[in-house]
């Protein structure tokens, strides 16, 4: 993995995370694993399992899911994200909540790159209410550290994610 990289120390600056590899695979292969979202629970420690939701099927701009996490500081809950950018094979995005003032957005973008790909991962930690605005809410002289921390994690869930898509596009095999 190369770069790793966040900015913003509070909630309301919207932090973001992201972090990149390069993949001795096409983008086509690559495109097929990130875009497959019920295969994301598995190169997680917090996402426990995804559906398709109010009829959606496949990837496209529109398409819904539902997200079954658990946290051991949070416990269980379950979001529903709405697919914002699907550019096959550019780039896959949803935003978590609601599509105008998310509690998240994820996004992965390929570009081809020396035979291979080059896959990155961003997210962006709000504007909308999450799981954090209650924390933060009840501490708020320990935002700053709150934030810190849960960016720390998802920035660990990232490079977790781009390695094992590494690996499955790189093996050939699922």
């Amino acid at each position: 993995m190369r770069s790793v990289e966040w900015t913003g120390a509070r909630y309301a600056d919207t932090p973001t995370v992201e972090a990149s590899t390069w993949i001795d695979a096409d983008p086509e292969r690559v495109w097929d694993l990130i875009s497959d979202i019920e295969l994301m629970p598995t190169f997680s420690n917090e996402l426990k399992a995804v559906e398709w939701a109010d009829g959606s099927d496949r990837p496209r701009v529109g398409a819904r899911f539902l997200g079954h996490n658990e946290h051991e500081a949070f416990g269980q809950w379950t979001t529903t994200s709405q697919i914002v950018a699907c550019d096959h094979p550019r780039e896959f995005a949803w935003a978590v909540g609601e599509i105008k003032n998310p509690s998240a957005t994820w996004r992965f973008r390929l570009a081809p790159r020396d035979g291979g790909t080059s896959l990155s991962f961003w997210m962006q930690m709000g504007p909308g209410r999450s799981g954090l605005s209650s924390a933060i809410e009840s501490m708020p002289d320990k935002e700053e550290k709150i934030v810190f921390v849960r960016m720390r994690e998802f920035e660990a869930a990232i490079g977790k994610t781009l390695a094992a898509i590494k690996r499955l596009a790189e093996r050939g095999v699922r």
